[in-house]
């Protein structure tokens, strides 16, 4: 491991690369131009091409520090007569159905069938064989430091924004493309999206971030102030380059405070202008808050939100999905006359679980303008929450490094249909006698008329092998969504309103909601013990529909109330509880939960 000094208070820490490219099919580093033909298949079973496309192979793109980084270049053959549009996805996981991670490593390939994609997009990154014949290039490239691209590999922020700059004017000067361009992808390449188009490059018609982050250390690898870098742990033991990585685990490991080495993986959503179609879902325990903000926080006057009730990769790749961001794209790449504008600006889905969900509901903001906010007060006396505040005192308590206590539930039984839409938050009032500090986890779960906790299936099982059976739904995120959730950890309570150059505090309050809470993560307040604190703790964004006679349920533990990304991470996930967690309600002590609702 080294350390690097000058642009942040603080060394950053990097570690070495594999070198070894991984999962690839053809040679790296030497630049060539091919014709695919129609009817060309990378291989059986694939996708045949429509259409002749040009393949223009391990092309240099300079950028402003002299390094170089390999993008494969696909565009139509008359783009050499007659120039098109260009939609770049970036990301550091290879650049053409290469890389560390591809369809084929997930069961039933996420009820994407193998014959839908060609083996020539990236990953999470829309194909060629898909928009060759609908008029645009597709530029893969492999972010700095990823496969034989040069310098380091870094995790977003400003370095990741200034390289996509780079890239988008250089792709702009190439005599096949009509000085338009546009990005795209899920995750890595959705929330690169974010710093690259904070940077302004003149030349970026229009953005399709479809999930990304829009806060590092709040979002992901210190969620509520709780240290959680397994993830990165294993993404990045998968990754390969000719240098080193930025070792983003040791770095939350050593500086676990907010400090300006985070900041700078803060995109600054407010510089971003261009038009934007964002999607978000419920199916992931990275993006949901992230794909809000960006939206919601962005400058962009033309810009939609599409909430999708299925999982990411699903959703990218459905035909109804491609031909919508098509019209997109039309719009503002060609400048067609299609109607897009009149698309709803929000088009809102809700998860059923036990029954269908609402899909696509058009609204004119976010949340729609007909939820509002209730409280609920929690009654550890009768497990219940409850519109009118408790007369007595109480207390439970649950073993918070437990892995197989699972903690304390309070649920509600609605009498009519009712959704729930939005960011909630809990107010909390807890105490320990054995550490001092608390990790505390809570989760929202509907409960059916028996009061069965329920889970919704994120891939619909019309997309998978006939006589699948819903026991063989893997017990992982990306399948199973269980509830909007939160965590925080106690000694990081402190709450501060966020700041935003050009967004006054009201119009950042209408924003993100009453119930989104800021902490600034500056600095600790130990427990001392049995100390009763107040910790308020947002819940990511949530979409739930419950019939008359169903319940909504809060559960406060010690450990993730969610399932993991992916097999094998569950293991690594670290509890760094101790003893027992005491909360108190009653008079004294409100805890409560304060949800967005729409009743009948």
């Amino acid at each position: 491991m080294s350390e690097r000094s000058g642009r942040f208070s603080v060394p950053v820490l990097f570690t070495s690369l594999d070198h070894e490219p991984k999962n690839t099919w053809v040679e790296y580093g030497e630049a060539e131009r091919r014709i695919l033909p129609k009817g060309w298949t990378k291989d059986e079973g694939r996708r045949p091409l429509s259409e002749d496309m040009i393949w223009e192979k391990d092309v240099r793109i300079p950028l402003r520090d002299g390094v170089e980084l390999l993008a494969d270049v696909f565009r139509p053959l008359s783009s050499d007569r007659q120039p098109v549009p260009a939609i770049m996805p970036w990301s550091p996981y290879g650049k053409t159905g290469s890389g560390m991670q591809q369809l084929d490593m997930f069961p039933w390939r996420v009820g994407i069938p193998r014959n839908r994609t060609s083996g020539l997009e990236k990953w999470e990154a829309p194909d060629p064989a898909e928009w060759i014949p609908r008029g645009y290039a597709i530029v893969n490239i492999d972010a700095r430091g990823s496969f034989k691209s040069g310098g380091d590999f870094h995790v977003y922020g400003t370095q990741e924004g200034r390289d996509g700059y780079d890239s988008i004017e250089w792709i702009a000067q190439q005599t096949w493309c009509n000085t338009k361009v546009a990005m795209a992808g899920n995750s890595w390449l959705s929330t690169t999206q974010w710093f690259i188009a904070a940077e302004k490059p003149p030349h970026l018609c229009c953005m399709a971030p479809w999930e990304g982050l829009g806060d590092y250390y709040r979002e992901s690898i210190c969620r509520g102030g709780i240290p959680d870098h397994a993830f990165w742990d294993v993404l990045m033991a998968w990754a390969c380059g000719p240098n080193e990585r930025e070792d983003v685990g040791a770095m939350i490991d050593r500086y676990g405070l907010w400090n300006d080495y985070w900041e700078d993986k803060k995109p600054k959503l407010w510089n971003i202008s261009v038009p934007m179609y964002a999607t978000s879902s419920y199916s992931t325990g990275l993006h949901t808050e992230g794909s809000v903000r960006g939206f919601q926080l962005c400058r962009s006057k033309e810009k939609w939100l599409r909430w999708t009730a299925t999982q990411e990769w699903h959703d990218i790749y459905q035909e109804e999905n491609i031909d919508d961001l098509q019209r997109f794209l039309d719009k503002y790449m060609y400048g067609l006359d299609n109607g897009w504008e009149k698309t709803p600006k929000v088009r809102q889905s809700m998860l059923g679980y036990n029954r269908p969900s609402v899909i696509n509901r058009p609204a004119s903001e976010y949340p729609p303008v007909d939820f509002h906010y209730h409280t609920f007060f929690l009654d550890a006396k009768t497990r219940t929450l409850r519109k009118s505040k408790p007369n007595a005192s109480s207390s439970a308590e649950y073993h918070a490094e437990s892995q197989t206590d699972d903690g304390l539930s309070f649920s509600y039984k609605f009498d009519r249909y009712t959704e729930l839409c939005g960011i909630s938050k809990a107010t909390l009032y807890m105490s320990t006698d054995d550490h001092n500090d608390m990790d505390v986890y809570i989760v929202i779960r509907k409960l059916d008329h028996d009061g069965q906790a329920l889970w919704h299936q994120n891939i619909p099982m019309e997309d998978l092998p006939e006589g699948t059976r819903v026991e063989q739904i893997p017990r992982e995120n990306i399948w199973r969504y269980i509830g909007p959730n939160g965590r925080l950890r106690a000694s990081h309570r402190e709450v501060t309103e966020e700041t935003i150059e050009g967004i006054s505090q009201e119009e950042y309050r209408k924003l993100m909601g009453p119930a989104y809470v800021y902490h600034p993560h500056t600095s600790k307040q130990p427990l001392l013990p049995g100390e009763i604190v107040e910790l308020e703790i947002s819940l990511w964004p949530g979409g739930m529909v419950f019939d008359a006679g169903e319940s909504m349920s809060l559960e406060i533990k010690g450990h993730l109330p969610i399932l993991p990304e992916f097999e094998g991470l569950e293991e690594k996930l670290v509890n760094f509880n101790v003893g027992r967690h005491k909360l108190h309600t009653g008079p004294y002590y409100e805890s409560q939960l304060f949800v967005s609702l729409r009743e009948g």
